[in-house]
């Protein structure tokens, strides 16, 4: 009679808390493990379909995790009173999105979600500043901040996408004010405005949300109640929405 496979039996039979391995003899032990190695080897698909599970398990409860770091952080997320609201300022669902201007995933974001905004016509959009790739990024993102606080949404709108869409080279203050006047408003406010607490205390809060929320980099989209970390093309970016209204 061969032991292993009536082991292996017993252990498939046996509920898992009554099942101790510690209790079997060496040579039992030797056995069972021959025989798991023999049937895998048998039999592969086994550990796909294992994989397969144990990382569907992960993407689940990463998934409730910023759910909980959504629900945990709803008012610094949606209601601030210090980040910019675009798109449908009534709309149904809000998108927040953390951004850093020297971000190259950002960079290619920005079209496809000014079309998602622009499409769908009923999604609130929030920016948070999260300026993390190095002095020049603090840099944009001060004078960013700054310009929607002495000129306004509208002046803030160009500014946000003329980094992305136009401003090439360093960011400096010669650059920044030729940048200024090319989209046609006056750069003097802003620039005596970047250093003031009241903009460093936007970047401040927004680090330490993004600490809370456990962001690390950009872009990273708020959803309704999910969260994406990272880029993503339109058309996943539209399924989130419909699975969120739905």
């Amino acid at each position: 009679m061969k032991l292993a496979p009536l082991v292996l039996a017993a252990a498939l039979a046996t509920p898992v808390a009554a099942f101790d391995v510690s209790s079997m003899s060496d040579a039992e032990r030797e056995a069972f493990r021959a025989e798991v190695r023999s049937y895998l080897l048998e039999n592969p698909e086994v550990l796909t379909e294992a994989i397969d599970v144990l990382q569907s398990r992960q993407a689940e409860a990463a998934a409730n995790q910023d759910l909980a770091l959504v629900k945990a952080n709803e008012k610094d997320l949606f209601a601030d009173g210090h980040s910019f609201v675009g798109g449908n300022p009534e709309g149904s669902l809000t998108l927040v999105e953390f951004i850093d201007y020297r971000c190259g995933y950002c960079r290619k974001a920005h079209a496809e979600v000014a079309e998602l905004i622009s499409s769908d016509g009923d999604i609130r959009y929030i920016v948070k500043e999260f300026p993390i790739l190095g002095e020049q990024s603090m840099i944009a993102s001060r004078f960013a901040i700054a310009a929607l606080q002495t000129h306004g949404e509208e002046v803030y709108q160009k500014v946000n996408a003329g980094f992305y869409e136009s401003f090439r080279g360093d960011v400096t203050e010669a650059t920044l004010k030729s940048f200024a006047e090319d989209l046609g408003f006056d750069p003097a406010p802003v620039l005596a405005r970047m250093n003031a607490p009241e903009v460093t205390k936007v970047i401040e809060e927004n680090h330490l949300l993004a600490q809370r929320m456990q962001i690390s980099g950009t872009p990273t989209f708020v959803m309704g109640g999910q969260m994406l970390r990272g880029y993503a093309p339109l058309a996943t970016m539209q399924a989130i929405v419909a699975e969120e209204r739905g």
